[in-house]
């Protein structure tokens, strides 16, 4: 499918109103927020105790983390104006902006950092695994915070940029419902099922372009499309199937590829599917194209391996095995099973779309003699059973990017806790291991690019696109920008006048 990228932006400008005639009357100021409809509540507004996705849309525009990302994946500038790494790679040194401050007055400074990512590695933290790495939080002064590593982690700086990564007032209460952070809002009102109010901060530094935003809860589509129409909300988020709802009306529409990936994996440890001919057979049967069109109205980019498309270091292996029953059939002929072969496949209950794509999956690998023994679980025994347990043939499931390659592909490494598919390389092993050692940029996007290859020629997994997200947003609103990370920065969206 052809994807469609068309920027836009949402926000709001002061609108001064002016009589004719060459004197100008006092402006008369209209407070411009920006509205946007959201499907659910937060899981309360402090980035450290979540995993929550609606947590972090919300809350990457109350809290900084120390470095972010632009659309394009980048690190820039945020709460620190700098940051180097050591030769060595074993630790990087932040300075702060000068005059940063919390929304409540207080001075945020090194300190102030050092606290927050002491909370953020404590025991009440969903988090703190994933900063086990740092050793010891130095600051020499003020403005200088350096975080030091036992051990080479090619990935440490990508750790500073996500939302959960934000630096809170570690001496506040209750920041679950009274965020204190350095970002370009302030929380003015949270009613719960209903909508959450921000107001431009005062102690921001930077432009902000609108007055506030307002995220409306609306758990229902149809409902976001009419309130759009009726010119209630700003801007939504929609699915394929409602596309042609929003079309020919004026809207600002930007369809992009997001940081995740949905697969259909393989047991290796299955004895049929250990053998590459079968995984090879699988991919040959389904025609990808009509499963995107099928369960996801043909939003989303095909992939051919474990790599979102908006990541830099991706490669385009999508056509590694294009669409070929007789091809198919042939190579389950010649690893044995010409008779015919049956596979257990579970499916999450809890995602529709996962189970939607199954069923299709299904269909169409009977017509080369794979039987399916289809099987849709809860969650909680997907993760348990199938996840963890390692017990199933073939499930369908989504995985969401991140910002560092390694921990997408570390999925593969044939000793990792990570490997549900059971796959082992020795290659990949080797190029994984020499990826976290690796300190030149050029040779750690030889080894992606090399372990993407191979995967895409073994598929351990039917890989099967990279979803797009679909936002809409009003015609005069512009600015809105979908990142690498499940974040809205809404300081740059305007409206025109």
């Amino acid at each position: 499918m052809k994807k469609i990228i068309i920027a836009f932006l949402i926000s709001f400008l002061t609108i001064s109103l002016f009589a004719g005639g060459s004197s100008e009357k006092p402006a008369i100021e209209i407070k411009n927020v920006i509205t946007m409809a959201i499907p659910v509540d937060p899981d309360g507004l402090d980035p450290q105790l979540t995993a929550s996705a609606s947590t972090f849309q919300i809350t990457s525009n109350i809290y900084e983390s120390l470095i972010t990302v632009d659309e394009n994946g980048e690190f820039i500038p945020a709460l620190a104006s700098s940051w180097k790494v050591s030769d060595d790679g074993l630790s990087i040194t932040f300075t702060l902006r000068d005059g940063a401050v919390f929304s409540n007055g207080k001075v945020c400074d090194s300190s102030a950092v050092k606290a927050s990512f002491e909370r953020l590695m404590s025991e009440i933290s969903v988090r703190r695994a994933d900063y086990a790495f740092i050793t010891s939080i130095n600051t020499p002064d003020n403005k200088t915070i350096v975080f030091n590593f036992d051990s080479l982690n090619v990935a440490a700086l990508s750790s500073f940029a996500y939302p959960w990564a934000a630096v809170v007032d570690a001496t506040s209460e209750n920041l679950r419902n009274k965020p204190v952070g350095t970002g370009p809002y302030v929380l003015t009102r949270w009613v719960a099922q209903q909508d959450i109010v921000l107001d431009r901060a005062p102690s921001y530094p930077y432009e902000v372009k609108n007055d506030g935003v307002r995220f409306v809860i609306m758990p229902d589509l149809t409902a976001e499309i009419t309130a759009l129409d009726a010119g209630e909300v700003d801007l939504i988020l929609i699915t394929g199937d409602l596309a042609s709802a929003v079309e020919n009306k004026g809207y600002n529409i930007i369809s992009v590829a997001g940081n995740g990936l949905q697969l259909m994996a393989m047991n290796c440890n299955n004895p049929a599917l250990s053998d590459v001919r079968v995984r090879q057979a699988i991919n040959l049967a389904v025609d990808k194209d009509e499963v995107i069109e099928a369960v996801w109205w043909g939003y989303g980019e095909k992939i051919g391996s474990h790599f979102p498309v908006v990541l830099k270091d991706y490669v385009d292996l999508s056509n590694t095995y294009s669409y070929n029953v007789e091809e198919a059939k042939r190579l389950l002929k010649e690893a044995g099973y010409e008779s015919g072969l049956t596979l257990d496949m579970y499916l999450p209950k809890n995602y529709q779309e996962y189970v939607n794509a199954g069923l299709v999956i299904a269909a169409s690998l009977e017509k080369v003699g794979i039987k399916i023994n289809i099987n849709i679980v809860e969650w909680a025994y997907w993760l348990g059973e199938v996840y963890v347990g390692r017990n199933y043939d073939l499930t369908v499931v989504g995985h969401t990017g991140r910002l560092d390659p390694y921990a997408l592909l570390v999925k593969y490494l044939s000793y990792g806790n990570e490997n549900y598919f059971n796959y082992k390389n020795s290659e990949v092993d080797s190029l994984l291991e020499k990826y976290q050692s690796e300190l030149d940029d050029s040779k750690r996007s030889e080894y992606v690019k090399r372990i993407q290859t191979i995967l895409a020629q073994e598929v351990p997994a039917l890989y099967i696109q990279d979803p797009i997200q679909i936002f809409v947003s009003q015609g005069n609103v512009h600015g809105f920008k979908a990142y690498p990370i499940n974040i809205y920065q809404m300081k740059e969206v305007y409206r025109e006048k």
